[in-house]
């Protein structure tokens, strides 16, 4: 395996225990929708919480949760929709980013609730 795929399932492996440390339940990981993919779905009280994993091994050109650009973002909205539909979930919906930086020193995670909003 590629090492950045491997460096994204470790981001993605602390992002889960990290939301479950915060009361998050654990929905769905790697949801499929065509070509578009939604890292982890989760519910936390009453919102369906999409949530975007980024991850890197340095900050050098910015922090992870800069590169969910705003294509990105249509591709999880039109995912989530999907999936919302498909399971006829009733409840708010947000999208979370958690940033995860993997360095030799150790890791930093950077959870950033409502980190955007769909649009129409």
């Amino acid at each position: 395996m590629a090492e950045h795929n491997e460096l994204g399932q470790k981001g993605e492996e602390l992002a889960r225990k990290y939301l479950t440390s915060k009361g998050f339940q654990i929905l769905e990981t790697n949801y499929r929708y065509g070509k578009d993919e939604i890292d982890i779905i989760a519910e936390e009280g009453d919102y369906l919480v999409i949530v975007e994993v980024k991850t890197r091994s340095s900050s050098y050109y910015g922090n992870p949760e800069v590169f969910v650009d705003k294509r990105k973002q249509r591709f999880l909205i039109r995912a989530a929709g999907k999936y919302i539909r498909w399971k006829n979930i009733d409840k708010e919906t947000r999208f979370d980013i958690v940033s995860v930086l993997i360095t030799p020193t150790g890791s930093k995670i950077n959870h950033i609730p409502d980190a955007f909003y769909p649009t129409l």
